[in-house]
């Protein structure tokens, strides 16, 4: 009897480390940038990561017309608001909270960026985006 409530107790204890670290690694949810100025949805599109711009600060103009994304190459999209805004794609999930292969597009700079995600706990993402041989890592915090 004390074998089998031995071996309940170290199932229970080995599922809820498994499970915990599960949890730690996922990176979907609403996101603070650095900045403070945005939150990104991380969400599944398929079996990839995909984000947008949720919410932002300043998603007007003085005048009240929404602020667009000017800085694109393409001039095509340039009309389109922020607010809103499909900026993350591709991420690939490679294990213990980390996706690479994905693209990051900035709309202060027009670049898109490939890109690689890291959860380090349950509220800290590690975001880095590199063009040619320039990178760039920032910090992301959860916010729900």
């Amino acid at each position: 009897m004390i074998k089998k409530l031995s071996k309940a107790i170290f199932a229970g204890l080995v599922a809820t480390i498994f499970f915990t670290g599960a949890s730690n690694a996922d990176p979907t949810g609403v996101w603070l940038t650095p900045a403070g100025n945005s939150h990104i949805e991380i969400r599944l599109c398929g079996e990839k990561l995909c984000g947008k711009i949720v919410r932002f600060t300043e998603p007007r103009n003085a005048d009240g017309t929404l602020k667009l994304d000017e800085k694109n190459k393409k001039e095509a999209l340039r009309t389109r608001p922020l607010l809103g805004l499909e900026l993350m794609s591709g991420f690939t999930e490679t294990g213990d909270g980390k996706w690479t292969k994905g693209r990051i597009y900035n709309p202060e700079d027009g670049q898109t960026y490939r890109s690689k995600l890291e959860v380090k706990d349950h509220n800290t993402l590690n975001v880095s985006g590199c063009v040619l041989v320039f990178c760039k890592a920032q910090t992301w915090t959860r916010v729900k």
